[in-house]
Order: structure tokens, then sequence, then C-alpha cells
């Protein structure tokens, strides 16, 4: 029996964190994803682990990081994309509000890593490396600046795909399809605080930010990174089938847009012509929290007369979605147990106690 002598905030961090543990790792491992169908777990952010029924796993947008852990001097980093979009010099109140549900150092089996754009809560430096260590196979995607990233962490180049819109890549039976991004916020990121953007041509898109299409024997998954609405969204779903589609919701601190709101998430979902929507990225950072359930409402006010012809889905961090299983579920509950209650004889000192 350990006593306080033994504790130190070592043992205390390594004994803590993740929170999860390897808890997730090991469903995901364990889990047999029907013919037909293909299964997928939100990590938090914008992060998912996909999985198809032939047993490829892509890892996408996994963020290890934190948010805000000290006050500093209560003014924000010169040049901070939030900075130069709004003109704001107090600090960003960014606190992450979600546990860490998934190991990445106990990742096995990751087919490719797959990252959307060049911001540090998409784009993770522990995630990498541990993908490099233990899965020595697995490919990294992502645009130009992406990879240039990965390079400068010391992922060999030829592990990496540079994509830009219009790219295919194939891994195993997946096809992953790079799509146009609608990213504003990445287009005003630019780590040198020195670099003044007024008045200049805004960086090539393409290269710092791409969406995703998932094409699998399951059914077709549409990842948007952290696109604002567009109405490009109409062209991609002309051009592709797509089932479920991933938003990056949140509810926008005064001046700032960086998140989609709830009625920009219905109209993203019409004009990709999909099954199901899910909003992702509000549950992470305290200053843009959002209720998922505001879209669920407002979907039931205009679904009649708007004919819609998708479902909202309102997951939670850890949780798994499949299509089409869940495709008619409007809300994720973890499994609660106890199944078995009564299956041996209880031990209580008389019924009462029940």
């Amino acid at each position: 029996m350990a006593t306080i002598h033994d504790v130190t905030k070592e043992s205390w961090i390594l004994n803590t964190f993740p929170e999860w543990g390897t808890y997730l790792n090991e469903e995901i491992e364990q889990e047999e994803v029907q013919a037909g169908t293909v299964s997928m777990w939100w990590l938090g952010c914008t992060g998912i682990w996909l999985k198809s029924h032939e047993g490829t796993n892509i890892l996408c947008d996994l963020w290890c990081g934190t948010g805000k852990q000290s006050h500093g001097n209560g003014k924000m980093k010169k040049g901070h994309q939030m900075m130069r979009m709004s003109g704001c010099e107090n600090m960003q109140p960014n606190l992450r509000t979600q546990p860490f549900v998934l190991d990445p150092f106990a990742v096995k089996k990751v087919d490719a890593l797959v990252v959307t754009h060049i911001h540090s809560d998409h784009l993770d430096i522990n995630t990498a490396a541990a993908v490099h260590k233990n899965c020595p196979d697995a490919r990294f995607i992502g645009p130009k600046e992406v990879v240039n990233t990965w390079l400068k962490w010391g992922i060999p180049e030829e592990k990496t795909t540079i994509v830009k819109p219009g790219d295919r890549v194939s891994i195993k039976d997946v096809e992953i399809v790079a799509l146009e991004a609608f990213d504003r916020t990445a287009l005003v990121t630019c780590e040198n605080p020195e670099v003044t953007l007024k008045g200049k041509l805004p960086q090539d898109m393409n290269e710092i930010a791409v969406n995703y299409l998932f094409e699998t024997s399951g059914g077709n998954i549409y990842h948007a990174g952290d696109s604002h609405y567009s109405n490009m969204f109409a062209k991609h779903g002309n051009e592709y089938k797509i089932n479920v589609c991933l938003g990056a919701y949140g509810e926008n601190p005064r001046g700032i847009t960086d998140k989609v709101t709830s009625v920009d998430m219905l109209r993203m979902a019409e004009s990709l012509n999909v099954d199901v929507v899910i909003p992702v990225h509000y549950d992470i950072w305290a200053n843009f929290m959002a209720d998922p359930k505001e879209i669920t409402e407002i979907w039931k006010f205009k679904k009649d007369r708007l004919n819609y012809q998708f479902k909202p889905f309102i997951w939670q961090v850890g949780g798994k979605f499949t299509y089409p299983n869940d495709k008619d579920k409007l809300e994720f509950n973890f499994y609660r147990g106890f199944d078995d209650v009564f299956t041996t004889e209880n031990d209580t000192p008389f019924p009462s106690f029940l």
C-alpha cells in the first residue's frame, strides 16, 4: 500500500493521465465492424478514429495538448490569429474542458494519420510521435504546410503524402479524397508576429487546409475540419455521395467568427445532401462552448417545412457512431452497464436495503 511519502506530482500525473487510460484504445482494437457499416469514435475537438469493416484504421486530427494553464500577463500572444482577426489584446480564455479519452502512446494499429489543417489543436506533435513509433507503416497525410511541420518534427519524408483538393489516396480499402477547405481563421494564421497581413494577398488555402471525404464500404464520412459555412458545400454535395458530415460547431464570442453556428450546421448538411450531421469542436474550448441541442431544436422547427432529408446526431466525446446503424438516432449515450443484475445472489444484510 502506498503512503503519502510515495506520492509526487510526477506519480500523480502518470497514474491519472490520460484520464481514460487505455479503455478506449482497447474498445477500438476489439471492435469488429460489421459488413456494410463503418464505425468512428469521437476523440475530442475534431479528432476521430475511423474503422472500416475490412479493419482499416484512420486517425484524423487527434489533439493531445492543452489550452491555457496560467493567466500569464493577461495578454494574448502578439500575432495570434484571434488578435489579427479582431484587434483584441486581452488573453483568450481557452481552457480545455474535455478529458483525454485516448492514450496516443498505446495505439497499435493505425494505417494513416490524417490532418485537416495547420492549427495546433488538430496538428499534434504527441500524436505524430506516437503513431510514428508504434505504427511504422502508417502514412502521414495532409496539406503541404501540415507535412512541412511533420518534417520539422522528424517524421521521415517517405512516410508523408501531401494532398491538395481533388487528390485521392488509397489506404487499403478506404479512399481518402481531399477537398477544398473554407477556414478563414487559418488564412489569418501567421507564426511571425512581425508580419503584417493587412493589404496583402492571403495565403493559399490549399497549402494550409483541406476537407476530407473518407469513402468506405459502409458509407462515406465528410470531415470539414475547421471550415466555416460555404456555398461550395453544395458543390461537394453534387459531386460526391456523402452519408455523414462533421462540422466545427461553437458559440462565437463577441466580435469573433471562428465556429459554425447552429443554423449554418443545418445549411451545411442540406448542401452536402447527407443523412446525418454531427457537430464537433464545441466541446473543447471553454470560450467557444455551445449546446448542440440547439441544432436539434432548430432542426425540429424547420424539418417539415424545408423537407430536410437528414437528421442531427448529438455525440459525446469517447462515444462510438456506426453508420448506417445509428443514422436515425438523435443522441448518443454511453453504455450504462448492469445488464446482469441479480444473475447471482446479492449480498445485503436483509432485503429492505434494496
